[in-house]
Parts: C-alpha cells; structure tokens; sequence
C-alpha cells in the first residue's frame, strides 16, 4: 500500500515524498484510518515500527482541515506528551517534516535549558505542542500555556513513564484537558499499570498492535557472551577493534557506569561518548549530533537516556549490562535494524546476570546464541547451568575427602589383619 492510498491531503503527500517515504509501515497504515475517523487509539508498537509518523500525518491532517478562526491568535490544538528532551526533539521535528507544507505551527518544551525561548514562542501562538510532563506543568502554573482548546491527546511511550514515575504528572495534565477530545495512548509495552491508565484515559478505543510485546526484530542477530565482570570492559574493547562496527550503542545500567564505559574506550583511542540524565542538555544533545553525524563511533547510554534516539543506520547494539526487566531488553536491541536494515546486538552475561537471561529468553520465546569462543570465556562460563557455588563445592569436596580416607583406613587394617576383619564383618 502508498500513502497514496489513505486519503492523504496532498500538502502531507508532498512532504512524505520530499522525505522520501514511499509506502507506510504496519504500525502507520493501520493507525492512520482509525485516528482520521476521529476514534480514541491504543497503540502497542516496539521501537523502529514507525509509531511518531502514525500518530503525526493524521494530526497534522484533522488540524489542516478545520481551521480554527475563534481566536485572535494561533491557540493549541493538540498535546503531545512523552518522558524524554530527546524524544520530544525527535518528534517535533517529525511534525516539522511532515507539516512543512500546511502552515501549521508547533513548539517543543522541555526542562533543563531556560525557558525564555520555548515561552517566546509560544508567546507568538502554536497549533501543536510537544512536551515533557515536568516544564510542561511548570509553564502551565505559570501562566505561558492552557489546554482548554486541545482536540487532540497523545501519550507517548507510555510504559516508560510508568518506569520514570511520571504518572502523578500526566494524571494532572489529563485533569485540566478538555473532556471533549480525541486521545491516542502509545506504549511499547503493555503491563497491567499502563492498561489501567489507558482505561481512563481513552473511550471506546481501537486497539492497534503490530507485533507482540514479547517479538524481537527477526532482522537483528543475537549474540550472547558469558564473561566475568572484570572482564567486560576487556572484552568490549576486543569486540570493537573490529572496524566493521560502524556504530555502537552501548548499554549501561549507571550513570556512573557509563561514564566509565566512555572513559575507557577513549583511552583505548575509540571514539566515545556517553548520555544520561545527570549530562546538561546541550552535553545531551551534542553528544547525540556526534552520533549521529558518525562522528562518535560509540554512544554509552542509561536506558531512560536512549529513549530519545532514532537512528536509522545504527549497525550494533552492545548490552554491557543486562538489563533486569526482560522487555527492556526488547526494546534497547530494537535500537537496531530499522528501516528494513539487518542489525546486530551483543549482550555480556556475568554470574549475577544469569536470571536476567533466563528471563529474556522466556520472553521472546528462544534461546540467544552462546558465543564460546571469545578470549575471555572460561569453560564455567559457558556452561548456562551454572555449577554449585563455591561454598557447596569446597563442602562436598571435603565430604569427599573425608570418604575417601575412611575407605582407605578401613583397607589398611583388613591387609594387617584379614583375619580379624573377616570376623569381624560375619558379626555384622
């Protein structure tokens, strides 16, 4: 199917095709249809599925066709709420592509920069806002934005709220939104918390799932590397002095952690940086350029970090720590081959970690390949049951032990004495 084909005002075809899109995703030719109708939507798509696009071209659409003349001055129309700076960025300038061509304005908000340029522009009237929960609050009590004309609602990674325990916030955002309008709810998971938040926010919503939460890209291959954690730092080094790593997203459960990751490789001379919450923005941002530009080979990122980044020619992921909830793991290596691309994703596996990926492996329904081969594996490590701990082992070899010595006394006494040991075994 083209986009052709949905019913699309030529304004937006215009701009997908200067962008090069030529037909949509799953996630975008079912989701589209519904959103036009004007229908409530919940969403379940894992990353690279197109989910920004299927919830953008309808907006900008249902925007362009009523236009709005009430107001002395452009009013917002639409909210967009998601966790991240980054992903808020990112989607915003989704709205900026696709709607280049309909005269619609939109405006992002977020923390940790001053505020003076985003009230700026509000200030000289938006159609769409993008925002995250906590500046978008903030401006709120402060005066710079209302929600009394919003027709149209989306919350945006809605499972990753939940973890970043912004739900407090959005259930004050929902309260002062119009009781008339349209919501979409998109998540890339769907645990029982965000089915329970869908509920009340959303009325007699479709349900659009492209693929199961549980799915990994069949396009991305999965290696597995059992190690010590010592020798993790080692063994990332050895695995990116292959030139063939174009681009690496390394994972990192720390802050702290991936600044060590970072500092590492860059001593090694491979070109690093790292990306978390504790960076200013501008770091964040810049950073984020470098990779994408190519001019940082690899990228360290905490999970809430790399919500944000969308890179359509990201050729590895590397889980440096195994992540403790097994969907996240889904959604980190789905970091990689978008786009139609294959992508490749390696995860280390020290001692601890050995539940983690049991519980992964549960997940997506199968087993990911053991690498064995690599020069830091010992023959334990690649045993993925694991043998008794140590304290087991040094207590059954000293029962052992103990066995083997009365069994050798008890030979002894009968070669000294065969004939005592032979009356003495008719007693027993």
């Amino acid at each position: 199917m083209s986009f052709e084909k949905i019913n699309l005002i030529r304004p937006i075809q215009k701009a997908l095709q200067e962008e090069g899109y030529k037909s949509p995703t799953p996630i975008q030719e079912r989701s589209i249809p519904i959103i036009l109708k004007g229908k409530d939507l919940l969403g379940c798509a894992q990353t690279g599925t197109g989910k920004t696009a299927a919830f953008a071209i309808p907006i900008l659409q249902l925007l362009s066709e009523v236009k709005k003349t009430a107001y002395k001055k452009r009013t917002i129309r639409s909210l967009i709420v998601t966790p991240t700076r980054e992903l808020a960025i990112q989607i915003g300038d989704s709205f900026s592509a696709y709607g280049k061509h309909t005269g619609l304005k939109n405006a992002v908000v977020f923390g940790g920069v001053k505020q003076r340029i985003q009230t700026d522009k509000l200030n000289s009237g938006v159609d769409i806002l993008v925002a995250t929960p906590g500046r978008l609050l903030d401006l709120m009590n402060q005066g710079y934005i209302s929600l009394h004309a919003i027709e149209l609602f989306v919350l945006d990674e809605a499972d990753r709220m939940l973890d970043m325990g912004f739900i407090n916030d959005v259930n004050k955002i929902i309260r002062k939104l119009p009781t008339k309008r349209q919501s979409l709810f998109f998540s890339a998971t769907m645990p029982a918390e965000i089915v329970k938040l869908a509920k009340t926010i959303l009325d007699k919503p479709v349900k659009v799932e492209v693929t199961p939460e549980s799915s990994t890209v069949e396009k991305i291959k999965q290696s597995v590397y059992y190690v010590a954690k010592p020798d993790k730092k080692r063994l990332l080094v050895h695995l990116l002095d292959d030139q063939s790593i174009e681009s690496a997203l390394v994972f990192s459960r720390t802050k702290h952690g991936a600044n060590k990751i970072a500092q590492i490789l860059s001593k090694k001379k491979i070109k690093a940086e790292a990306i978390h919450g504790d960076k200013s923005q501008n770091s964040r941002q810049r950073a984020l350029h470098n990779f994408k530009s190519k001019e940082t080979r690899v990228l360290v990122a905490t999970d809430i970090a790399a919500r944000g980044i969308d890179i359509d020619e990201l050729s590895h992921v590397i889980n440096y720590d195994l992540p403790n909830i097994p969907e996240t793991y889904v959604h980190r290596i789905g970091r990689t081959g978008r786009a139609g691309l294959e992508g490749t994703a390696f995860s280390f596996c020290d001692t601890e970690e050995r539940e983690f990926l049991k519980d992964i492996n549960k997940l997506i329904k199968k087993s990911i390949h053991v690498v064995d081969n690599h020069p830091f594996t010992t023959p334990t490590e690649i045993t993925e049951k694991p043998s008794l701990p140590a304290e087991k082992q040094n207590r059954a070899k000293v029962k052992t032990s103990k066995e083997s010595k009365t069994t050798e006394t008890k030979s002894r006494r009968r070669k000294r004495n065969p004939k005592k040991a032979f009356v003495n075994k008719g007693r027993n």
